[in-house]
């Protein structure tokens, strides 16, 4: 039929004296420059964003045990065929569309489009290196080239730094019309310069390993700048909403998980027990952050099967194991593989940040389908506490501007406010306000019982190295929905220290980067798949087998 309708046009096309154009290889459904509306080809490519940090956020969140890592050993839990997603969404995606959008732009002086573009564009250079070290880029993007070699990723971060200086630039500029249907900032472009400037002080920070002075130097100047991340308002998070279909707008750990069956993602032991009593008390964003289906630990061991079992041998006595507490979190150890039990009700589910899920005020009751905030929950990809954080560790290894203890109360403030602020803007507010008046929680008091804690640990730390884990603990804690960060700071600093095991006391070297996806390596000719994920990216230089 297609060969009888493509003959068809040709004889038309030739009757009429090539009064049409007929190109076979064309495809209607692709975006050119001549089809493009460049209002929603920027949607487009904030939308594949939102859906790239998800896809390399998971495998970070799951190694730094934030979640639960459904594999007995790490080689499986980085397989190559877990990343092809990923790796199509950065380059099929967002490289090619960033490619078409930013002529388009600067031709039509729209620079505040372009500027935006060239600061995604930048941002998914950096997370590629970050997560597979070196990988294609000025030989990518070509549709005459099917085999693009990989570039290194010293070079990759350079141009990204490049590129965030000519997205500064772009915003800068006096622009024909505004962004007002970007997703992320609603076209402010002093919020995206600031965004820019933070994905630099990002870079630097990775970088103070093999380059102590010029990160020095750069973070320095940052600083004096002013324009970083710094208010509420300019916090980097990709805002999901309570639709259900058409579309489903909901946050993808929502979805994943409130139904009437429930499921979704085993929350991990160890964070929640972090959370729960490594202080003596509660962290006061427990609640916000996990919703427990049962306030009771179970017994039954076909529900729960390492309720039997005792510490694995090579745990240490202040290792957490199977349960974290005595009240009901129910998630799973690191590395643990076993089968799927009928728990989907019982397990501890996501709560109101950052997936839009239920606030905790030991209801006990099951997640159903639109419970809690409805899923109207963030991406956190860049917040302002994480700002404060990165520059307190700056301050404490590389003597940069700012006294490292005041940017780390800073940092939790930040965080706690961002947490409470995010819940009560959902439809969990009043749920909140009637627990905490039930129970005579005060949050202001709370919060502040939690940073005089952290402070005193600061203090009574004799050297840097505790110093710096009472710091990256706290980063770690508040970085709670992005694995990003989190598997960054792990390899930068190997802190938290004494993270738990994996159950099988032999799972294999700890990733320092991630295997090429299998798609990559089957398809370009010039793909060598690495030997084993021990191998590190350009700026980790940590000592190999440092980190569990």
């Amino acid at each position: 039929m297609i060969k009888k309708i493509s003959t068809t046009l040709l004889v038309l096309c030739l009757v009429v004296l090539n009064s049409c154009k007929l190109d076979l290889l064309d495809n209607p459904n692709a975006v050119t420059t001549s089809n493009t509306d460049i209002n929603y080809l920027l949607n487009q490519i904030e939308l594949s964003y939102a859906g790239h940090f998800n896809s390399l956020s998971d495998p970070g969140m799951r190694l730094t045990r934030m979640l639960n890592q459904g594999s007995a050993i790490y080689d499986n839990a980085v397989s190559p065929g877990n990343f092809d997603g990923a790796w199509t969404t950065a380059y099929a995606a967002i490289l090619t569309d960033v490619k078409t959008i930013i002529p388009l732009a600067e031709k039509a002086e729209l620079f505040v489009h372009a500027g935006i573009a060239r600061t995604l564009r930048a941002s998914v250079l950096i997370n590629l290196v970050d997560a597979f070290g070196d990988v294609p880029y000025t030989e990518a993007i070509d549709p005459t080239n099917f085999n693009p070699g990989v570039d290194a990723g010293a070079t990759i971060y350079k141009s990204a730094l490049a590129e965030l200086d000519e997205a500064i630039k772009n915003f800068a500029a006096t622009s024909k019309a505004g962004a007002t249907n970007d997703l992320l900032y609603a076209g402010n472009a002093d919020s995206w310069t600031r965004f820019a400037n933070t994905l630099k002080l990002k870079v630097y920070l990775n970088m103070r390993l093999t380059d102590a002075a010029g990160s020095t130097t750069a973070i320095n100047s940052l600083i004096a700048g002013g324009k970083l991340i710094s208010t509420a308002t300019q916090n980097f998070a990709f805002k999901f909403g309570s639709n259900l279909t058409n579309p489903d707008t909901r946050h993808p750990r929502y979805g994943g998980q409130y139904s009437s069956t429930g499921g979704g993602d085993y929350q991990s032991n160890s964070y929640m027990g972090t959370l729960y009593s490594s202080k003596g008390f509660p962290d006061p964003r427990i609640r916000y952050y996990f919703y427990r289906q049962t306030i009771k630990n179970p017994t039954d061991v076909n529900a729960l099967r390492c309720v039997n079992n005792s510490k694995p041998a090579h745990y240490s006595d202040s290792d957490v194991f199977c349960l974290p507490s005595t009240v009901g979190y129910w998630g799973r150890d690191h590395l643990s593989n076993e089968g799927i039990p009928p728990d989907g009700l019982l397990r501890t589910a996501w709560g109101v940040y950052p997936a839009g899920g239920s606030f905790d005020n030991d209801a006990g009751v099951p997640v159903s389908l639109g419970a809690g905030g409805g899923g109207a929950g963030i991406h956190p990809i860049m917040m302002r506490s994480f700002v404060d954080f990165m520059l307190a560790e700056s301050a404490l290894t590389l003597g940069t501007t700012g006294v490292a203890k005041d940017l780390l109360k800073s940092a939790i403030e930040k965080s706690m406010a961002d947490v409470r602020t995010l819940a009560l803007g959902t439809n969990e507010a009043g749920k909140i306000a009637t627990f905490e008046a039930a129970s005579g929680t005060v949050w202001a008091t709370e919060v502040t019982k939690y940073v005089t804690k952290v402070l005193a640990d600061y203090d009574a730390a004799t050297t840097n190295s505790q110093k710096l884990n009472v710091i990256g603990t706290e980063y770690w804690l508040a970085l709670h929905g992005n694995g990003i960060e989190s598997y960054n700071l792990y390899r930068r600093t190997g802190k938290p220290s004494n993270q738990q095991p994996a159950l099988d006391p032999s799972p294999g070297g700890f990733p320092r980067s991630y295997y090429y996806p299998a798609s990559y390596i089957t398809r370009n000719a010039k793909a060598v798949q690495k030997a084993n994920v021990t191998t590190s990216v350009f700026w980790d230089n940590n000592p190999a087998g440092m980190l569990k």
